[in-house]
């Protein structure tokens, strides 16, 4: 992907949840992966938090980030996928004022290249929360640096061209 070399790269604060039952901050490989892969470009870990697969926790935590003028942007990694706990995307859906349907389009076109036709059992979702973007990433480590490497890490970097989600957050709040 392009980078404009005489653009300046503007950091991006970046909190992440990890939405597991099971997991903690000794066992979180894929919120450890995505961390490293994130501040490794050069952005910086705002928060990072673990809730359990249930609805109101995730909304909750959500809100909190989305009304903290420390995050730009949310990345959560688990429960997206179609079993009774996967209940992420629906936690999204409830706070989001845009949802950016082209994200969870483009993951799963990037993932069939790599796991076939097992990407369809991902929801992997993206929105616009009062001006702060949130991204859905299966739980996998796979997946965590296929969002990252393939999508995100260039969409999150302000010297991507032709366009990227950074120079937009100024203009997110618009009316």
């Amino acid at each position: 992907m392009p980078i404009d070399p005489e653009a300046a790269f503007r950091p991006v604060r970046i909190a992440v949840l990890t939405v597991s039952d099971t997991r903690t901050h000794e066992n979180d490989k894929s919120g450890d992966a995505l961390v490293e892969l994130f501040t490794g470009a050069g952005h910086a870990l705002a928060d990072r938090a673990i809730v359990a697969d249930d609805p109101d926790l995730i909304v909750g935590k959500l809100h909190a980030w989305i009304d903290d003028p420390q995050v730009d942007c949310v990345i959560t990694t688990g429960g997206t996928g179609v079993t009774g706990r996967d209940v992420t995307p629906e936690a999204l859906e409830r706070v989001a004022d845009k949802m950016i349907p082209g994200f969870g389009e483009l993951f799963r076109f990037l993932s069939y290249a790599k796991i076939g036709t097992s990407t369809i059992q991902s929801r992997a979702t993206a929105c616009v929360a009062r001006g702060t973007y949130i991204f859905a990433l299966p739980g996998s480590t796979g997946a965590v640096r296929d969002g990252w490497e393939g999508i995100l890490a260039h969409q999150l970097d302000s010297r991507h061209k032709p366009c990227n989600f950074v120079e937009l957050m100024p203009r997110l709040m618009e009316r």
